[in-house]
């Protein structure tokens, strides 16, 4: 087995992590119409506990289905919970090491209007929705409270507060809310709604072993967005997302899930993107930035998936040294992040750290970041990898075979 900064344990509030590698939140659309896991479901997550990654993270859990993102997303709430228990103990059976995360999200904006109630902060061009009351967030904080505490009840580890990609918390948290109320307009009033959130997740489970922690983008990319200076200016400037990452642990995290973008927006920025990758990079430099401010809360740092086994369009490197691996231990020994969380990677080949832990990085499939994962999910359809996977690659092809029939058909 190896030992090098990859497979090192790390400790995470009173819990340790078998490793540094992290498998990322990803929808996968395959929930059953309660928002219960499916025969899907379980299948995935199976192969992703056999992976032995570290950490793994449940995928946008929605904690109401009143307004979601998702016609068939994963949910959260009293009468899911007999389900997530039976689901929870099955993937312990499978492997008990990897530490189990659930990420709590309200797609606020980013609801599908299709299916549900879309809702927002202040109408965002393209976006909009029912404008939400300072009674309607206090009444969704509960309902992140309650999902928490399901959570815990069901035997996760802990909880991620989504605060990033667009949904909900980046909604409030980016300064394009200058709207004036309860939790809009000046710095100290948006971050309110996030430290409310932790402050009164912690007291209601009540239990030190269970980590709460939260993935932030800490620069959307676009003017008014998480990490710019203004709301109508997209000059980059860190000091909300880090006094935010700061007041968090403050509060109580354990763990900091480092971001960017919001795909709905800016996709090449959240998941650099395959034919032009160099905003991997950034990533580097803002993980570093969160490093420099937490004291003892864990740094995972994403958008690693694009280095693959060296086969990218990234310049002025060698092969060797463009990688995944030499990338995510260069990054963890140089102290610019604790563990690297893997997304599109994870759906590719959900064994990666177990093969890199047994040296069979030979036998690794890489992600090639074609993203068909991702148009899988912008259709609201199954989402898993039609590269490696023989169903998917079938699903893609009938999706745009039936797609172009409809085009012959309206010309």
């Amino acid at each position: 087995m190896r030992n090098d900064a990859l497979c090192r344990e790390i400790k995470i509030g009173n819990k340790t992590a078998y490793n540094r590698f992290v498998m990322n939140a990803m929808e996968c659309c395959d929930s059953d119409l309660e928002g219960n896991p499916t025969k899907a479901t379980y299948e995935r997550y199976e192969n992703l506990f056999k992976g032995d990654a570290g950490i793994i993270v449940l995928e946008a859990i929605t904690v109401t289905y009143e307004s979601r993102a998702r016609e068939f997303q994963l949910s959260i709430m009293p009468h899911n919970e007999k389900p997530l228990k039976k689901f929870v103990d099955h993937m312990r059976e499978v492997n008990k090491r990897p530490l189990f995360i659930f990420q709590l999200t309200h797609a606020g904006e980013l609801s599908h209007p299709g299916f549900s109630r879309r809702v927002c902060i202040k109408p965002l061009p393209g976006f909009g929705g029912d404008i939400l009351s300072e009674d309607d967030v206090d009444k969704i904080i509960d309902q992140f409270v309650l999902s928490a505490k399901i959570a815990h009840d069901v035997g996760a580890d802990g909880v991620d507060l989504k605060l990033c990609h667009g949904y909900l918390g980046s909604q409030i948290l980016r300064p394009y809310n200058d709207r004036n109320w309860k939790y809009g307009g000046p710095w100290e009033k948006r971050r309110q709604f996030a430290f409310d959130l932790i402050e009164k997740v912690t007291k209601a489970v009540n239990d030190p072993n269970f980590l709460i922690g939260s993935k932030i983008s800490m620069w959307e990319g676009f003017p008014g967005g998480q990490g710019s200076a203004g709301p109508d200016t997209a000059i980059i400037d860190l000091t909300e997302p880090l006094d935010l990452v700061k007041g968090l642990e403050e509060r109580g995290a354990k763990f900091i899930i480092q971001s960017a973008g919001s795909p709905s927006i800016t996709l090449a920025l959240s998941q650099p993107d395959k034919m032009i990758p160099d905003q991997v990079y950034l990533h580097h430099t803002v993980q570093k930035a969160v490093k420099g401010v937490v004291k003892d809360a864990v740094v995972i740092g994403s958008a690693y998936s694009v280095f693959n086994n060296g086969n990218n369009k990234l310049m002025a490197r060698n092969k060797e040294e463009s990688t995944v691996f030499f990338w995510g231990n260069k990054n963890i020994e140089d102290g610019v992040t604790d563990m690297i969380a893997l997304g599109r990677q994870s759906l590719a080949d959900p064994l990666l750290p177990l093969k890199y832990e047994e040296g069979r990085e030979d036998e690794i499939k890489w992600c090639t970041a074609c993203d068909n994962c991702i148009e899988f999910l912008i259709r609201q359809k199954n989402v898993g990898c039609a590269t490696y996977n023989k169903p998917y690659t079938k699903a893609l092809q009938e999706i745009r075979q039936k797609e172009g029939k409809l085009k012959e058909k309206h010309t």
